[in-house]
């Protein structure tokens, strides 16, 4: 039987189409859409378990993969078959789960798995864009409780004009590239990277791509009620007891809040919160403990996020007793470390990064291979955050998502700042070592200074600031939050951070967690987090003003020569033996590409001695060179020959020429020893290829004054006896007579 499709298209205005289809594919899965735009297509599929788990939380997970078979390739490896997801694929699960979660129920905590594949690739479609639309889509055609449709779209300005959707090529061009998450009624999730944009055209880059995520939520409603929106499932509330909540509200509200106004530290706050619910459980016998159950500490933490809350909207007070627009006192220090290539630590309150940069060659470069791209990064950062940072013992994972996504907000930061022209591949690794709110931009922070510290010509310094916001519906009342908390965090509305330089944004990522911020609050965010970042920028430039002058002394230098492609295989030599060689003559690392643009080979040679990079360089040079006719050049006798000797030219050693016995001087010579002896340095004139010999011709001769009297002998003429060739004219003759 052939299954009913239902389908709607989404026109982006500009010729092209995105198409949301379902019925036909994975039908036992609770909802299941197909999205395609171009030749590219994305299944994704939504399970939701009927039970509620046993945890406090939504149980949600967003898997986002993209299949080599889609573009047609192989997995790289020896095992020829999909693993573990690479950063980009958690990139955009992390994307996808930011818009997602905060929509379920607060009390819906039934297993719930999101997804989406990419079954068929197009090189002129980023697939990362469709994940949002396709996963909301999936979710409008379930029985979930979820609260709206959402979508997400790229916006990137190129030459001037937005652009939903643009393909990688564009985005060469583009000096903003942004993702954006929101319903028809709100923005919820911002991310991307600019070139030093301002604050009003970030916000003008917002609205655009909010009118494209209106019309994606129109289309899915549209197909949603052509398919026959199902019921939303009944499932297990948490249990409530609104009298408990009361009670609790009253016995703890004024504890926390004067605890809160008192300005303390992490530790002390937390001890004195401990006591106050110790206190509370001690009003309650063990019945009431058991009956009641974890509503205790929920009610309390409820309490103590109004009265946190409270403080800051009344009284314009925070946790640690700073204003709104305050940030934490900050120090910071370079070249920390004696053996890495550039260090620094950044501190920030009860926030610190150590940061360290290390230079290598294109060897080194990050490889990405996935099936929607292949590339390399030759600047890149990785983020690290231990459990002792927060004063927790955990089991270490390996890698988690959120190391990833900070990793990848810090590097897009920097990355524009990293000048063009920079030989090495550089990598950052930032340490946390203490954490209390955007060890992110304490990453930012900290990488600046581990960059200039390392002598990498930064274009810019940047900072990066973490904002909050605290807002009441009912009386309007807000509070933008410069430098946040980790409480703050938790407890706020808004989660924003934007790095930057004096001139302008340079990446930012956006969590909002309140339905219809308006942009006049987004607009008075953004001005103050631009006032944060100056300030904070001055901390950095007060430290180190500017990149060191060079590189240390103990860090690699690198320099980049080009040689004709046609000459690599002679400067590697037969099986690499002749690049090795040099390579351990000279202690330095050799790496040679070849550009299929100007058809050159570009030889970057790293060392740290520096008479080893001009002993390279001056082999490449020696092996470039070619003598001009009609000048003169210094020679050096190597070998003696019986018609003449053999010489190097002194400013390019290997490259040998003979000078015929008869061009050293213009007297007889009857041995070259009596002219000439085994390293004798002289003069010679270059004279081009000899036209008979096809080799190069030098002479002595030609430099020193002819001798007086000298009478050159007459040429021999061939026309009577020999021809040009050395043959016997005179036999042609007498055969011709007979």
């Amino acid at each position: 039987m052939i299954p009913k499709v239902y389908r709607e298209v989404i026109d982006l205005g500009d010729g092209r189409e995105i198409s949301i289809e379902t019925g036909k594919l994975a039908k036992q899965a609770h909802g299941s859409v197909v999205v395609q735009m171009g030749k590219a297509m994305l299944l994704c599929t939504v399970v939701s378990s009927y039970k509620a788990g046993t945890v406090d939380f939504l149980p949600l997970t967003v898997d986002y993969r993209e299949k080599f078979a889609a573009a047609g390739r192989y997995p790289g490896g020896f095992f020829k078959r999909e693993a573990r997801p690479s950063n980009d694929e958690i990139l955009t699960m992390r994307l996808v789960d930011r818009v997602l979660r905060p929509l379920f129920p607060k009390d819906y905590h039934a297993e719930t798995q999101v997804m989406i594949q990419l079954m068929s690739n197009d090189d002129a479609v980023m697939p990362d864009a469709l994940a949002g639309l396709a996963a909301s889509a999936a979710i409008q055609l379930s029985d979930f409780p979820f609260e709206c449709p959402i979508s997400e779209v790229r916006v990137a300005r190129i030459d001037g004009e937005f652009v939903i959707n643009p393909n990688r090529a564009q985005l060469e061009t583009a000096d903003m590239d942004m993702m954006i998450g929101a319903s028809a009624d709100s923005v919820m999730m911002v991310e991307g990277e600019m070139d030093e944009c301002s604050e009003e055209d970030m916000a003008a880059a917002i609205k655009f791509a909010h009118q494209a995520i209106k019309a994606q939520c129109a289309a899915q409603v549209r197909l949603a009620e052509a398919f026959g929106k199902k019921e939303v499932r009944e499932y297990d509330a948490e249990a409530s007891d609104e009298a408990l909540a009361e009670k609790i509200h009253s016995a703890v509200y004024q504890k926390i809040y004067d605890v809160a106004k008192k300005g303390t530290s992490k530790a002390e706050r937390t001890e004195a919160f401990s006591e106050i619910k110790e206190e509370l459980k001690s009003t309650f016998s063990e019945e009431e403990i058991e009956e009641y159950g974890d509503l205790i500490g929920k009610y309390f933490n409820k309490a103590q996020k109004e009265a946190i809350r409270d403080l800051t909207l009344n009284e314009g007070l925070r946790l640690d007793g700073r204003k709104t627009t305050e940030i934490r006192p900050i120090w910071c220090e370079v070249d920390y470390l004696p053996s890495t290539h550039g260090s620094s630590i950044f501190t920030r309150g009860e926030t610190q990064a150590l940061a360290t940069v290390t230079l290598g060659t294109s060897r080194e470069a990050n490889q990405i291979d996935s099936p929607s791209y292949q590339g390399e990064e030759t600047f890149y950062l990785h983020y690290n955050f231990p459990p002792f940072c927060t004063g927790e013992a955990r089991p270490l994972r390996g890698t988690s998502r959120r190391e990833i996504g900070h990793g990848n907000l810090a590097q897009r930061a920097l990355k524009g700042m990293i000048p063009s022209d920079c030989p090495y591949t550089v990598r950052i690794v930032s340490e946390v070592l203490e954490s209390n709110g955007s060890s992110s931009m304490a990453t930012v922070c900290a990488g600046t200074m581990a960059l200039m510290d390392a002598g990498v010509q930064m274009k810019k310094p940047v900072s990066g600031i973490a904002m909050g916001l605290i807002s009441d519906e009912k009386s309007g009342k807000f509070a933008v939050l410069s430098d946040i908390l980790g409480d703050e965090d938790h407890l706020g509305d808004m989660d924003f951070k934007v790095t930057g330089t004096k001139d302008g944004i340079t990446a930012c990522q956006m969590d909002i967690k309140i339905k219809g911020l308006s942009y006049d609050v987004l607009e008075a965010a953004l001005a103050q987090a631009r006032d944060g970042r100056m300030h904070i920028l001055g901390k950095l430039t007060d430290t180190i003003e500017a990149p060191a002058t060079d590189v240390k002394a103990h860090a690699p230098k690198m320099i980049t020569k080009t040689i004709p492609n046609d000459m690599i295989g002679a400067f590697i030599g037969p099986g690499g033996k002749h690049i090795q060689e040099l390579q351990k003559e000279t202690g330095t690392t050799i790496v040679i590409n070849e550009d299929p643009v100007t058809e050159e080979g570009i030889v970057e040679i790293l060392g740290t001695d520096p008479k080893g990079i001009e002993e390279v360089i001056a082999r490449i040079e020696s092996m470039l060179f070619k003598p001009e006719v009609g000048s003169v050049y210094e020679v050096k006798v190597i070998k003696i020959l019986d018609f003449g000797p053999v010489v190097e030219y002194v400013e390019a050693p290997g490259n040998e020429v003979l000078v015929h016995i008869s061009e050293l001087a213009w007297e007889r010579t009857n041995a070259v020893t009596d002219v000439v002896n085994m390293g004798d340095v002289f003069d010679v004139k270059y004279f081009g290829k000899d036209p008979r010999t096809k080799k190069d011709k030098v002479s002595r001769k030609a430099l020193l004054p002819k001798p007086e009297g000298y009478v050159e002998r007459p040429k021999r003429d061939n026309s009577r006896g020999r021809d040009n060739r050395g043959r016997d004219n005179r036999r042609d003759d007498r055969r011709k007579r007979d």
